[in-house]
Protein backbone atom coordinates (compact mmCIF):
# COMPACT_ATOMS: atom_id res chain seq x y z
CA UNK A 1 0.00 0.00 0.00
CA UNK A 2 1.58 3.44 -1.12
CA UNK A 3 2.20 6.64 1.55
CA UNK A 4 -1.00 8.42 -0.45
CA UNK A 5 -3.69 5.17 0.08
CA UNK A 6 -2.42 4.86 3.89
CA UNK A 7 -3.40 8.49 4.22
CA UNK A 8 -7.05 7.62 2.76
CA UNK A 9 -7.94 5.69 5.90
CA UNK A 10 -5.51 7.27 8.56
CA UNK A 11 -5.45 10.83 9.39
CA UNK A 12 -1.93 12.50 8.78
CA UNK A 13 0.22 13.12 11.24
CA UNK A 14 1.75 16.91 11.22
CA UNK A 15 3.09 16.77 14.76
CA UNK A 16 4.26 13.72 17.18
CA UNK A 17 1.37 15.25 19.38
CA UNK A 18 -1.23 13.09 16.97
CA UNK A 19 0.20 9.76 18.20
CA UNK A 20 -1.35 8.45 21.31
CA UNK A 21 1.18 8.00 24.40
CA UNK A 22 -0.58 6.02 26.15
CA UNK A 23 -3.95 3.28 25.51
CA UNK A 24 -7.45 4.74 24.43
CA UNK A 25 -9.83 2.19 22.29
CA UNK A 26 -10.40 5.15 20.11
CA UNK A 27 -6.99 5.27 19.25
CA UNK A 28 -5.21 4.18 15.90
CA UNK A 29 -1.74 5.07 17.12
CA UNK A 30 -0.31 4.15 20.71
CA UNK A 31 3.37 4.80 21.15
CA UNK A 32 4.13 4.14 25.05
CA UNK A 33 7.42 4.87 26.66
CA UNK A 34 7.93 2.77 29.80
CA UNK A 35 8.12 -1.08 30.47
CA UNK A 36 5.98 -3.43 28.28
CA UNK A 37 3.92 -4.95 31.35
CA UNK A 38 2.61 -0.75 31.89
CA UNK A 39 1.20 -0.49 29.02
CA UNK A 40 -0.14 -4.38 28.59
CA UNK A 41 -2.03 -4.12 32.25
CA UNK A 42 -4.32 -0.91 30.77
CA UNK A 43 -4.95 -3.45 27.51
CA UNK A 44 -8.23 -5.42 27.64
CA UNK A 45 -8.76 -9.26 27.37
CA UNK A 46 -9.14 -10.40 24.00
CA UNK A 47 -7.99 -7.64 22.20
CA UNK A 48 -5.19 -7.33 19.82
CA UNK A 49 -4.84 -9.61 16.20
CA UNK A 50 -1.30 -9.69 16.33
CA UNK A 51 1.56 -9.29 18.48
CA UNK A 52 4.74 -9.72 16.59
CA UNK A 53 7.98 -8.34 18.33
CA UNK A 54 11.38 -9.21 18.80
CA UNK A 55 12.34 -9.54 22.81
CA UNK A 56 15.77 -8.97 24.39
CA UNK A 57 17.95 -11.42 24.26
CA UNK A 58 20.01 -10.80 27.02
CA UNK A 59 22.74 -10.23 25.27
CA UNK A 60 24.18 -7.29 27.23
CA UNK A 61 23.12 -5.03 24.66
CA UNK A 62 23.50 -1.33 25.77
CA UNK A 63 19.53 -1.46 26.32
CA UNK A 64 19.79 -4.18 28.40
CA UNK A 65 21.65 -5.90 31.69
CA UNK A 66 22.75 -9.83 31.20
CA UNK A 67 21.17 -11.76 33.72
CA UNK A 68 21.16 -16.08 33.79
CA UNK A 69 19.20 -17.51 31.46
CA UNK A 70 17.01 -18.75 33.46
CA UNK A 71 16.32 -15.74 35.55
CA UNK A 72 15.88 -14.11 31.73
CA UNK A 73 12.94 -16.83 30.95
CA UNK A 74 11.35 -16.61 34.11
CA UNK A 75 10.87 -12.74 33.66
CA UNK A 76 9.52 -13.29 29.97
CA UNK A 77 6.82 -16.16 30.79
CA UNK A 78 5.18 -13.67 33.28
CA UNK A 79 5.16 -11.15 30.37
CA UNK A 80 4.21 -13.36 27.32
CA UNK A 81 1.31 -15.26 29.85
CA UNK A 82 -0.15 -11.21 29.94
CA UNK A 83 0.28 -10.74 26.11
CA UNK A 84 -1.72 -13.95 25.73
CA UNK A 85 -4.41 -12.70 28.02
CA UNK A 86 -4.60 -9.51 25.58
CA UNK A 87 -4.85 -11.98 22.39
CA UNK A 88 -7.66 -12.16 20.41
CA UNK A 89 -8.80 -16.23 19.67
CA UNK A 90 -8.18 -15.76 16.24
CA UNK A 91 -5.18 -13.78 16.75
CA UNK A 92 -1.36 -14.60 16.49
CA UNK A 93 1.92 -14.07 18.00
CA UNK A 94 5.10 -13.46 15.88
CA UNK A 95 8.21 -14.18 18.31
CA UNK A 96 11.59 -13.33 16.45
CA UNK A 97 14.55 -14.37 18.24
CA UNK A 98 18.38 -15.62 17.46
CA UNK A 99 20.92 -17.12 19.78
CA UNK A 100 21.58 -16.42 23.56
CA UNK A 101 25.43 -16.99 23.92
CA UNK A 102 27.71 -17.86 27.06
CA UNK A 103 31.43 -18.73 27.01
CA UNK A 104 31.36 -19.56 23.27
CA UNK A 105 28.34 -22.03 23.87
CA UNK A 106 24.98 -21.08 21.71
CA UNK A 107 21.36 -21.43 23.31
CA UNK A 108 19.01 -21.58 21.31
CA UNK A 109 16.27 -19.01 22.57
CA UNK A 110 13.33 -20.89 20.40
CA UNK A 111 13.87 -23.89 21.63
CA UNK A 112 13.90 -22.50 25.69
CA UNK A 113 11.15 -20.22 24.34
CA UNK A 114 8.82 -22.60 22.80
CA UNK A 115 7.38 -24.56 26.36
CA UNK A 116 6.67 -21.49 27.57
CA UNK A 117 3.97 -20.44 24.70
CA UNK A 118 2.83 -24.11 25.15
CA UNK A 119 2.35 -24.25 28.47
CA UNK A 120 -0.35 -21.60 27.89
CA UNK A 121 -2.03 -23.32 25.74
CA UNK A 122 -0.97 -21.94 22.23
CA UNK A 123 -0.57 -23.92 19.02
CA UNK A 124 2.59 -23.63 16.72
CA UNK A 125 1.52 -23.10 13.65
CA UNK A 126 5.54 -22.48 11.68
CA UNK A 127 8.91 -22.29 12.94
CA UNK A 128 9.68 -19.73 10.74
CA UNK A 129 13.88 -19.79 9.35
CA UNK A 130 14.99 -15.87 8.56
CA UNK A 131 18.12 -16.54 6.88
CA UNK A 132 20.37 -13.33 5.70
CA UNK A 133 23.44 -12.70 4.68
CA UNK A 134 25.21 -10.40 6.74
CA UNK A 135 26.32 -10.46 10.37
CA UNK A 136 29.16 -10.24 12.91
CA UNK A 137 31.73 -13.29 12.43
CA UNK A 138 32.94 -15.81 14.30
CA UNK A 139 36.39 -17.17 14.77
CA UNK A 140 35.66 -20.14 16.80
CA UNK A 141 32.25 -21.63 15.35
CA UNK A 142 30.34 -20.88 12.28
CA UNK A 143 29.27 -17.42 11.69
CA UNK A 144 24.99 -16.96 12.72
CA UNK A 145 23.51 -16.00 9.33
CA UNK A 146 19.86 -16.88 10.89
CA UNK A 147 17.07 -15.96 13.21
CA UNK A 148 13.80 -17.88 13.61
CA UNK A 149 10.07 -16.19 14.22
CA UNK A 150 7.54 -18.58 16.32
CA UNK A 151 4.09 -18.65 14.87
CA UNK A 152 1.77 -19.30 18.05
CA UNK A 153 -2.26 -19.06 17.38
CA UNK A 154 -4.74 -18.66 20.54
CA UNK A 155 -6.83 -21.42 19.18
CA UNK A 156 -7.85 -23.42 15.90
CA UNK A 157 -9.65 -20.55 14.59
CA UNK A 158 -6.77 -17.73 13.20
CA UNK A 159 -6.77 -15.73 10.09
CA UNK A 160 -4.54 -16.29 7.36
CA UNK A 161 -3.97 -15.02 4.28
CA UNK A 162 -2.50 -16.69 2.45
CA UNK A 163 -2.90 -14.99 -1.03
CA UNK A 164 -1.66 -11.84 0.39
CA UNK A 165 1.63 -13.57 0.56
CA UNK A 166 2.02 -15.78 -2.37
CA UNK A 167 5.45 -15.91 -4.60
CA UNK A 168 5.61 -16.69 -8.09
CA UNK A 169 5.71 -20.32 -8.96
CA UNK A 170 9.03 -21.71 -10.35
CA UNK A 171 6.51 -23.39 -13.02
CA UNK A 172 3.16 -22.29 -13.31
CA UNK A 173 2.38 -23.57 -16.38
CA UNK A 174 2.74 -27.63 -14.51
CA UNK A 175 -0.89 -28.97 -15.55
CA UNK A 176 -2.14 -31.65 -13.56
CA UNK A 177 -1.25 -35.16 -15.24
CA UNK A 178 -3.92 -37.71 -14.32
CA UNK A 179 -7.20 -37.60 -12.28
CA UNK A 180 -10.39 -35.65 -13.01
CA UNK A 181 -8.16 -32.33 -13.52
CA UNK A 182 -6.03 -33.92 -15.74
CA UNK A 183 -4.56 -31.20 -18.91
CA UNK A 184 -5.40 -28.18 -16.20
CA UNK A 185 -3.32 -25.93 -14.46
CA UNK A 186 -2.02 -27.26 -11.37
CA UNK A 187 -0.82 -24.11 -9.43
CA UNK A 188 -2.66 -21.23 -8.40
CA UNK A 189 -2.98 -18.19 -10.43
CA UNK A 190 -1.97 -16.16 -7.46
CA UNK A 191 1.17 -17.79 -6.54
CA UNK A 192 2.94 -20.64 -4.05
CA UNK A 193 3.08 -20.98 -0.82
CA UNK A 194 6.58 -18.93 0.31
CA UNK A 195 7.39 -22.08 2.43
CA UNK A 196 8.88 -21.76 6.15
CA UNK A 197 12.48 -20.31 5.23
CA UNK A 198 12.26 -16.50 4.15
CA UNK A 199 15.49 -16.36 2.33
CA UNK A 200 17.07 -14.39 -0.82
CA UNK A 201 14.86 -13.07 -3.04
CA UNK A 202 16.77 -14.62 -5.98
CA UNK A 203 16.27 -18.10 -5.18
CA UNK A 204 12.27 -16.97 -4.59
CA UNK A 205 11.31 -17.77 -8.33
CA UNK A 206 13.40 -20.73 -7.80
CA UNK A 207 12.75 -22.00 -4.35
CA UNK A 208 9.91 -19.45 -2.94
CA UNK A 209 12.57 -17.88 -0.42
CA UNK A 210 11.96 -14.80 0.94
CA UNK A 211 14.28 -12.12 0.63
CA UNK A 212 14.85 -10.00 3.80
CA UNK A 213 18.34 -8.31 4.53
CA UNK A 214 18.93 -7.93 8.07
CA UNK A 215 19.55 -3.98 9.03
CA UNK A 216 23.22 -3.03 8.51
CA UNK A 217 24.96 -0.02 8.04
CA UNK A 218 24.21 0.59 4.14
CA UNK A 219 20.58 -0.39 5.09
CA UNK A 220 18.05 2.55 3.95
CA UNK A 221 16.22 1.77 7.15
CA UNK A 222 19.41 1.84 9.50
CA UNK A 223 18.86 4.12 12.88
CA UNK A 224 21.15 3.63 15.82
CA UNK A 225 19.28 0.64 17.39
CA UNK A 226 21.92 -2.39 17.57
CA UNK A 227 18.89 -4.61 16.94
CA UNK A 228 17.13 -2.98 14.32
CA UNK A 229 13.91 -5.00 12.76
CA UNK A 230 13.32 -4.38 9.00
CA UNK A 231 10.13 -3.59 8.39
CA UNK A 232 9.62 -5.94 5.64
CA UNK A 233 9.87 -8.57 8.08
CA UNK A 234 7.24 -7.61 10.17
CA UNK A 235 4.69 -6.72 6.86
CA UNK A 236 4.73 -9.91 5.94
CA UNK A 237 3.37 -11.55 8.90
CA UNK A 238 0.97 -8.36 9.52
CA UNK A 239 -0.42 -9.33 5.95
CA UNK A 240 -0.99 -12.76 6.10
CA UNK A 241 -1.79 -12.72 9.87
CA UNK A 242 -4.32 -9.74 10.43
CA UNK A 243 -7.34 -7.81 8.48
CA UNK A 244 -7.13 -3.95 7.77
CA UNK A 245 -8.41 -1.92 10.89
CA UNK A 246 -7.17 -4.51 13.50
CA UNK A 247 -4.51 -3.93 15.92
CA UNK A 248 -0.96 -5.24 15.79
CA UNK A 249 0.81 -4.59 19.34
CA UNK A 250 4.76 -4.66 19.46
CA UNK A 251 5.94 -4.74 23.21
CA UNK A 252 9.61 -4.23 22.51
CA UNK A 253 9.39 -1.56 20.14
CA UNK A 254 12.28 -0.34 19.29
CA UNK A 255 12.45 2.47 16.90
CA UNK A 256 9.00 1.50 15.76
CA UNK A 257 9.49 -0.63 12.49
CA UNK A 258 6.41 -2.66 13.13
CA UNK A 259 4.46 0.15 14.06
CA UNK A 260 5.44 1.62 10.89
CA UNK A 261 4.38 -1.83 8.69
CA UNK A 262 1.18 -1.80 10.61
CA UNK A 263 0.24 1.94 9.95
CA UNK A 264 1.34 0.90 6.10
CA UNK A 265 -1.48 -1.30 5.66
CA UNK A 266 -3.81 0.19 7.33
CA UNK A 267 -3.57 -1.62 10.80
CA UNK A 268 -4.05 0.06 14.14
CA UNK A 269 -0.43 0.18 15.33
CA UNK A 270 0.70 -0.19 19.13
CA UNK A 271 3.89 -0.46 20.84
CA UNK A 272 6.09 0.45 24.48
CA UNK A 273 9.56 1.09 24.30
CA UNK A 274 11.67 1.71 27.88
CA UNK A 275 14.36 3.54 25.96
CA UNK A 276 13.43 7.40 25.63
CA UNK A 277 15.90 7.96 22.30
CA UNK A 278 14.29 4.92 20.63
CA UNK A 279 11.01 6.11 21.32
CA UNK A 280 11.50 9.32 20.11
CA UNK A 281 13.36 8.40 16.94
CA UNK A 282 10.22 5.67 16.19
CA UNK A 283 7.91 9.04 16.80
CA UNK A 284 10.19 10.94 14.08
CA UNK A 285 10.03 7.72 11.67
CA UNK A 286 6.36 7.68 12.26
CA UNK A 287 5.64 10.94 11.04
CA UNK A 288 7.94 10.75 8.51
CA UNK A 289 6.50 8.27 7.06
CA UNK A 290 2.97 9.88 6.79
CA UNK A 291 4.99 13.45 5.72
CA UNK A 292 6.44 10.69 3.06
CA UNK A 293 10.17 11.30 3.61
CA UNK A 294 10.91 8.31 5.62
CA UNK A 295 13.47 6.02 3.57
CA UNK A 296 11.82 1.99 3.46
CA UNK A 297 13.54 -1.24 1.97
CA UNK A 298 10.42 -1.93 -0.72
CA UNK A 299 9.15 -5.28 0.32
CA UNK A 300 10.38 -7.76 -2.40
CA UNK A 301 13.53 -5.58 -3.37
CA UNK A 302 15.95 -8.14 -5.28
CA UNK A 303 19.02 -8.42 -2.85
CA UNK A 304 21.77 -6.79 -4.12
CA UNK A 305 24.26 -9.58 -6.35
CA UNK A 306 27.58 -8.24 -7.38
CA UNK A 307 28.75 -8.64 -11.06
CA UNK A 308 32.38 -9.41 -10.24
CA UNK A 309 33.53 -5.70 -11.35
CA UNK A 310 33.25 -4.08 -8.47
CA UNK A 311 36.73 -3.97 -6.46
CA UNK A 312 35.36 -5.32 -3.30
CA UNK A 313 34.52 -8.59 -5.68
CA UNK A 314 37.53 -9.19 -6.49
CA UNK A 315 40.42 -10.99 -5.14
CA UNK A 316 42.97 -8.92 -3.97
CA UNK A 317 46.53 -9.07 -5.64
CA UNK A 318 47.50 -10.20 -2.05
CA UNK A 319 45.50 -13.18 -2.45
CA UNK A 320 46.19 -13.84 -5.92
CA UNK A 321 49.13 -16.15 -6.11
CA UNK A 322 48.00 -18.49 -3.28
CA UNK A 323 44.31 -18.64 -4.70
CA UNK A 324 45.83 -19.57 -8.10
CA UNK A 325 47.64 -22.44 -6.43
CA UNK A 326 44.30 -23.70 -4.55
CA UNK A 327 43.25 -24.05 -7.75
CA UNK A 328 45.63 -25.73 -9.40
CA UNK A 329 46.44 -28.28 -6.53
CA UNK A 330 41.99 -29.05 -6.70
CA UNK A 331 42.47 -29.30 -10.47
CA UNK A 332 45.51 -31.73 -9.96
CA UNK A 333 43.24 -33.88 -7.16
CA UNK A 334 40.37 -34.09 -9.84
CA UNK A 335 42.61 -35.33 -12.59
Amino acid sequence: MSVSSAMSHLPLFETAKDIATHFEPSAEIVLYHGDASELISTLPDDFVKLIVTSPPYNLGKVYESRIPIEEYLETQAQTIAELVRVLRPDGSICWQVGNFVKDGEVYPLDIHYYPIFKSLGLFLRNRIIWHFGHGLHASKRFSGRYETILWFTKSEDYTFNLDAVRVPSKYPGKRHYKGPNKGKPSGNPKGKNPSDVWEGLVKEWEEGFWNIPNVKSNHPEKTIHPCQFPVELVERCILALTCEEDWVFDPYAGVGSALIAAIKHNRRAMGSEKECVYVDIARERIVSYFNGTLRLRPMGKPVYQPTGSEKVSQIPPEWENATQRRLLEKKEEYE
